[in-house]
């Protein structure tokens, strides 16, 4: 029998049948009728998920792509930023910024923290404000997800503009751009939204794009302005990848069928059955123990045990596939996605598996408890 196969990153994820499917109808022409129609609706559903009556730019990209548009089209060289860093993305912010010849500025907390409002505060007060703050809602790289609302009132209040790094986010956790005041949020197709990897896009505020046209253009595939006079008019100004708009548009399709508040009482009930299989298999959690860490579940390796081995063995013995720590945590931590095509059964194969090749590797864990304990939390708690 074919082998198969399980995957548990938090990017990309696991894509429904019905988008996969989407994605292999016949290519059709990207200026034809057919096409404008769902890339008009596309970006009509876009705008819902990201909960903003604003322009939700689309991009063939990833989302880094999104990330470095957002600063090509607020800022110039010389201008100061201030990012954010708790873990690798949000080090990835403070380095596109640097690399564009922005002042970055940080505000820098050891990887697994939680950014405080209070520090933001004081870090902008003290370098005397910033023309941007860069946030990173879910860091995915510790499981950590940042309350950017809050933290996006305190930048505001200092005059600055607010981007948000929504990549694993969207989807899976609440944020509304308008709502919240927020500028310039990213994300990508290849995470809580279930669709394949390859577009990004940026939901712009009006006081954004205000910002962004009193700027030359730094940039041609990038840019706001071209990319929203397209959209207006329905003609994309570069040729965009139709069969994953066509995915995307199933996919979207299907969240906001579920609903967005339904799909957000499922993901903190699918962190917290994780999370409770986890401890009781006896592991110790890296990424917070709270509801708002719904995207990723990350976990200490215990003593002993060689991760490379054993993130290997899961792959290629079980056809389970977790992974591991970025960076100085490599080694250190095993992490679970559990955003977007997932249930409870999901996470009740991912920790089975979890427990068979730990105690393989000679770990003390307790047996034969974590599947209960995962169902039970997700079964017995309401959001």
């Amino acid at each position: 029998m074919p082998e198969k196969r399980y995957l548990f990153t938090p990017g990309p994820t696991p894509v429904p049948p019905d988008v996969l499917a989407a994605s292999a109808q016949p290519i059709v022409h990207h200026r034809g009728p057919d096409f404008r129609t769902t890339y008009g609706r596309c970006l009509e559903r876009l705008r819902r998920v990201y909960r903003t009556d604003s322009d939700v730019l689309l991009f063939t990209s990833s989302g880094t792509g999104a990330l470095e548009s957002v600063i090509e089209n607020l800022c110039v060289p010389g201008d100061r930023v201030l990012a954010v860093t708790n873990g690798n993305f949000g080090e990835r912010w403070a380095e596109i910024a640097r690399l564009h010849g922005c002042e970055v500025q940080r505000l820098d907390y050891e990887w697994g923290a939680t950014p405080s409002v209070d520090d933001l505060t004081a870090r902008l007060e003290e370098t005397g404000g910033a023309k941007v703050v860069l946030i990173t809602h879910s860091e995915t790289s510790t499981g950590v997800v940042a309350d950017v609302q809050a933290l996006g009132t305190a930048a505001k209040a200092a005059g600055a503009l607010v981007a948000v790094d929504a990549v694993s986010s969207l989807g899976a956790v609440p944020l509304e751009l308008d709502a919240w005041d927020l500028d310039a949020v990213v994300s990508g197709s290849q995470k809580a939204l279930m669709a394949p990897p390859g577009l990004a896009f940026v939901g712009v505020s009006a006081a954004a794009m205000e910002a962004a046209s009193q700027l030359p253009a730094r940039g041609f595939y990038f840019d706001w302005r071209r990319t929203k006079a397209g959209q207006d008019a329905l003609d994309a100004p570069v040729t965009p990848s139709v069969s994953l708009v066509t995915a995307l548009d199933v996919a979207l399709g299907l969240l906001l069928e579920e609903g967005l508040e339904a799909a957000f009482e499922r993901h903190v009930r699918l962190g917290r059955a994780c999370r409770a299989g986890a401890k009781a298999m006896g592991l110790e959690l890296f990424s917070p123990d709270e509801d708002r860490s719904a995207v990723v579940t990350a976990l200490r390796v215990p003593d002993g045990v060689d991760a490379a081995a054993l993130l290997l063995d899961l792959r290629d013995r079980m056809g389970v596939q977790l992974i591991g720590g970025q960076r100085d945590l490599k080694g250190k931590i095993v992490r679970i996605g559990h955003i977007g095509y997932f249930d409870v059964f999901d996470i009740t194969t991912a920790l089975a598996a979890l427990e068979l090749g730990l105690a393989e590797a000679g770990a003390e864990i307790e047996r034969g408890v974590a599947v209960t304990a995962a169902l039970e939390a997700f079964e017995h708690t309401k959001v």
